[in-house]
């Protein structure tokens, strides 16, 4: 059992807590973290100063500090002086399971903080229950691996065996067609499994639960917890996280995703025609039973080809949007009914303790049929107005989600009063927070915001583009040539960062009558994280996304020329068509308060893939209309802070 040896400071009244707070953050950045070959940052330090005042007195805070700044410890000297104070943990939630890595893991800033501090600091991990495998499903199909050893590699035979956590952070290689069939599955009761309160997942949960000072939560599981936390304590059940006294949203920006997909439904088609599959095996199924798998059959296929046919063309992100028409509606009613005919039968199976399909099966396919039926239901009633709808890309799923996001935050977080803090490098469009703030529907948070700690002015020259009305295929075929040159001119080692996979292989085929001396990496011809970290080791190479705008952390020489090949304005969203029509209804313009807002901080965040050490240098180049366009300004205040500024004709000018 873990024995807290001390608190971080001693302090006799808790009225005193705020100012030893204070107190003890100065002498740790001051004092105690030079010692160890830390440099005084100030931005760093003022950040963590205005941390601490806004948790002491309970505010919702947006903490903006650039790159290089040290954020991290900024906030993890309050946190984990808060817990010590309330008697709670805090929640670090973050935007990936490598950021949780990275906070909470064997080497991670915590485990080096405590060090350096002679802290016991007891931070353990949440992590999406996902990632686990369900031990009841392992053992379900383990007889038919038995039979055909070709459908389990012996690799992951020997893991299954011997692992202990469960994680699929352990055997990163393995496929998602295979995972499917042995990780936890939302659907699943798991109330009825043989190895309830055994299995991998309830293992990981009592190891985190006791945690006295930081829970290293992701954004998905917090927001989990956070819409069915009160639901699971009137059933009797434990919460997904335990009680804490304060929230940190690293990277929270991102926040709002999560929170859309955690509150919301979905229906993939591949499990309604797995239930439907299942049925048809049965031998000597009752008539009725047979009946209603036809009749589903027939509705679900009716429904989502009318809804992949009511798609709206054009430029959409990974979440489709669509027409809801009349005859949309119509077929999702007819979906709903079907699966309320067949949840009936599935019952009468029950009762009648026929075997054919087993109890826990019987339960699993009661839980997706409801969810389904609840997000049908959400979706015709009102005819959709009252929801948020899109199709996924990847997976063909429909998703509904309530449209309130922001309403439900304030009830179910923000208006019970704990400390909330918001972490990001980008979290304003020059200091102006109000685009977040509108989103996330907050009354009175309090800010803060310094740059980024590197030395900017000497290490990022920014080139801009004169802005141009002009728009024909010639401009195309001259942006290729531009391309080109730059590639050239820097030996490779370049990031091309553009709005679409669709514009990935315009240029690649745009490239085809070009021989260049590098490789050139395209997103749409590989896996991602292969591609960055080839991207890493292949110093003279080029990578060409549009899924790199964050989250890739390139330092050194393999990256010293950024090319934004189109600026990230806002494509066809349901999530962002939302704003937009909030923002008309309050009487503002939906592109001046949503589209440049949006652009903005992915361009921020994008320009900060450059610079990552205080050793780097690199240039930056716009190749969209910048200089004189209408979002010019936008634009420069995105800018790394204190760059120089020059046009892309001064750049090419060298290659002459």
């Amino acid at each position: 059992m873990n024995k807290r040896i001390k608190g971080p400071f001693d302090y006799n009244r808790k009225e005193e807590f705020s100012g030893k707070l204070s107190q003890w953050i100065g002498e740790v950045f001051y004092d105690i973290l030079p010692e160890h070959g830390y440099e005084v940052r100030e931005e760093q330090i003022y950040t963590a100063f205005q941390l601490a005042d806004a948790v002491c007195n309970k505010r919702v805070h947006f903490a903006e500090a650039g790159l290089g700044t040290g954020k991290t410890f900024a906030y993890l000297l309050t946190a984990i002086a808060y817990a010590g104070f309330t008697g709670k943990p805090v929640v670090i939630a973050c935007a990936s399971t490598a950021l949780q890595e990275q906070l909470a893991g064997p080497k991670g800033d915590i485990q080096k903080l405590s060090n350096i501090l002679g802290l016991e600091i007891d931070a353990r991990m949440a992590k999406d229950p996902r990632q686990y495998i369900c031990d009841s499903r392992v053992n379900d199909i383990s007889s038919m691996y038995e039979e055909n050893d070709k459908l389990m590699p012996n690799e992951l035979n020997q893991w299954l065996e011997k692992t202990k956590l469960g994680e699929r952070s352990e055997m990163p290689l393995i496929s998602d067609r295979v995972w499917k069939q042995i990780g936890w599955d939302e659907s699943m009761d798991c109330d009825l499994c043989s190895r309830s309160g055994y299995c991998k997942l309830v293992r990981a949960r009592e190891h985190y639960r006791p945690a006295r000072d930081l829970i290293i939560a992701d954004h998905g599981i917090f927001f989990q917890d956070l819409w069915t936390r009160e639901e699971r304590i009137a059933e009797g059940k434990l919460p997904i996280i335990p009680d804490y006294s304060a929230v940190v949203f690293d990277e929270g920006h991102k926040v709002m995703l999560p929170a859309a997909m955690s509150a919301g439904q979905h229906i993939n088609k591949e499990d309604i025609d797995n239930i439907i599959f299942s049925i048809e095996q049965i031998q000597e199924a009752r008539e009725s039973f047979i009946s209603i798998s036809i009749v589903l059959d027939k509705a679900s296929s009716m429904f989502f080809e009318t809804l992949n046919i009511c798609v709206i063309k054009g430029k959409q992100s990974g979440r489709l949007a669509f027409n809801i028409e009349e005859k949309l509606l119509k077929a999702a009613e007819n979906f709903r009914e079907a699966l309320d005919r067949l949840l009936l039968e599935l019952q009468i199976e029950q009762e009648l303790y026929i075997e054919a399909i087993p109890a826990s099966i019987i339960k699993t396919y009661e839980i997706q049929i409801e969810r389904a039926t609840i997000a049908l239901s959400r979706f015709y009633r009102n005819k959709g107005r009252d929801v948020i709808t899109w199709i996924d890309q990847l997976d063909g799923s429909f998703w509904v989600v309530p449209r309130n996001l922001s309403e439900m935050l304030d009830a179910h977080l923000l208006h019970k009063g704990l400390p909330v803090v918001f972490s990001s490098a980008t979290l304003s469009n020059e200091g102006d927070f109000g685009y977040l703030t509108r989103t996330l529907g907050l009354k009175k948070p309090s800010y803060s915001t310094v740059g980024s700690s590197f030395d900017n002015e000497n290490q990022v020259v920014v080139y801009l583009s004169q802005f141009s009305s002009n728009n024909n295929e010639d401009d195309f075929s001259l942006s290729i040539k531009k391309l080109v040159s730059l590639l050239k001119l820097n030996d490779g080692r370049a990031l091309v960062l553009t709005n679409s996979l669709n514009e990935v292989g315009k240029i690649r085929k745009g490239l085809e009558d070009y021989q260049l001396p590098f490789e050139i990496l395209y997103e749409d011809r590989g896996e991602r994280g292969y591609l960055v970290e080839k991207f890493r080791e292949e110093v003279s190479s080029v990578l060409i996304g549009s899924n790199f705008w964050e989250g890739i952390d390139v330092p050194g020489e393999a990256l010293s020329l950024l090319i934004v090949w189109q600026l990230p304005f806002p494509s066809l969203d349901p999530l962002i068509e939302v704003q937009r029509k909030e923002a008309k209804a309050e009487g503002l313009n939906p592109v001046l308060a949503v589209d440049y807002p949006e652009m903005g901080l992915k361009l921020k965040q994008g320009c900060g893939r450059l610079i990552r050490t205080k050793d780097d240098r690199g240039i930056i180049v716009i190749m969209d209309s910048v200089m004189g366009a209408p979002w010019e300004k936008i634009v420069k205040g995105a800018l790394p802070s204190g760059a120089e500024v020059k046009t892309i004709e001064d750049l090419l000018n060298n290659t002459r």
